[in-house]
């Protein structure tokens, strides 16, 4: 069994044999901190998930009759009861596609597209990363990034 120790902005991890366990500083940027950590260890492909806590979250949702984004802004201090999400290739660069479930203080929860949120407490994620390149392209007529596996 390999076993590796990594560091990076806002980010350490330990990756075992081919998975990933990666830790996010507090009150660092979730989306920034795993975009780094993709990039870094070179990920085209993969799947991710996590729990925490988040002082902000951005999240955003789809309409599918304007083709555009609502996003709005949730400044409180919540539980993230579940990240999940993929790594792809678009514009030739790795970009994560995450959705988040956030549970509030009155235990209501929030659930959407992660834009961005910003850890307070801790963050910790699992990737497992796939030996292969996959690369999104916008479908014009859904007006989103789709897989496209003749890329």
């Amino acid at each position: 069994m390999e076993i590796l120790n990594l560091k990076g902005n806002h980010w350490s991890a330990r990756k075992t044999d081919q998975i990933y366990m990666v830790s996010i500083k507090n009150n660092s940027s979730i989306v920034e901190a795993l975009t780094d950590f993709v990039q870094s260890q070179n990920i085209q492909a993969g799947e991710v998930t996590g729990i925490g806590a988040v002082s902000e979250a951005t999240l955003r949702f789809f309409n599918p009759d304007t083709k555009k984004y609502i996003d709005k802004t949730f400044k409180e201090q919540m539980e993230v009861t579940n990240i999940s999400g993929n790594v792809s290739i678009i514009d030739d660069k790795p970009i994560l596609h995450l959705h988040i479930t956030l549970g509030r203080e009155d235990y209501t929860a929030l659930a959407g597209h992660l834009l961005d949120a910003k850890i307070r407490g801790a963050g910790e994620f699992i990737f497992y990363p796939l030996h292969t390149k996959v690369v999104k392209t916008k479908n014009e007529e859904i007006g989103i990034n789709l897989y496209d596996f003749e890329k």
